[in-house]
């Protein structure tokens, strides 16, 4: 059982791995990420619904938390110092912000090429061009992307600074994101860009929505530091004067 959504599915759907997905997820909702098998990785970008020049944030996001990392109660930060969306539950523990979605250099480097005109849907895909297709039916661009969210994927430094990815066995492991704003949300689960696995076999993913519970008087992500509280009340400022017209 959850404390942060009532448990009662609204929606869900598979991601097949190496695939993208685009869709517009409500302020007041949980949007749930199932890894069903290992080495799972979903590259997220998001915009505010209502004005698509608001985005996600990444150096605002780790300034104001002073991580360099994503989990549980961080939030995503928006280019306007509000809260875009907050991590309720994070089973894999690190979600990279560093790396952005994978290229199409990375992915045929690392595994190969499989064209669409030779295999179809079982084509080789990357994180960039997926989101691209996805950004595309909402009229964004490629100028429109920056960092994403990497979820179920750390890499770690060396003493030089070259980053590693780090393979890990995601299956059944959960990421929860509690939205605060309505969002349009893009998704790839293709591999990371720094996967080193042998073959191409990204993990499927599972999307469910649930209804949010309300804010409780201490919330692991609002009160996280003095910083997401500020942002929350950003949040608050932002949709008092929008319902007041």
């Amino acid at each position: 059982m959850s404390e942060y959504h009532n448990n009662q599915i609204l929606w869900t759907e598979k991601l097949p791995g190496g695939h993208h997905w685009s869709g517009r997820v409500q302020k007041g909702t949980v949007l749930q990420f199932k890894a069903l098998a290992s080495n799972a990785n979903v590259s997220l970008f998001c915009v505010n619904a209502e004005d698509k020049l608001e985005r996600y944030n990444m150096p605002d996001t780790l300034k104001g938390q002073h991580t360099a990392f994503l989990t549980t109660g961080n939030v995503l930060y928006s280019d306007l110092g509000r809260v875009m969306a907050s991590i309720v539950k994070d089973d894999h523990g690190w979600n990279d912000t560093f790396c952005g979605a994978s290229r199409p250099e990375q992915i045929s480097k690392q595994f190969g090429q499989r064209r669409f005109q030779d295999a179809r849907n079982e084509m080789y895909q990357n994180g960039v061009d997926g989101l691209l297709v996805e950004m595309a039916k909402f009229s964004l661009s490629q100028t429109d992307l920056s960092a994403t969210v990497n979820l179920f994927s750390k890499v770690s430094p060396n003493d030089q600074g070259a980053l590693t990815y780090t393979q890990s066995d995601n299956t059944s492991q959960i990421i929860e994101l509690r939205f605060e704003m309505d969002c349009l949300v893009f998704l790839s689960a293709a591999p990371h860009g720094l996967d080193n696995s042998s073959l191409y076999q990204p993990s499927d993913i599972q999307l469910s929505l649930y209804k949010a519970n309300p804010l409780a008087d201490h919330d692991i992500c609002r009160d996280a530091c003095p910083q997401n509280q500020r942002a929350f009340q950003n949040n608050a400022r932002y949709y008092a004067l929008s319902s007041a017209y």
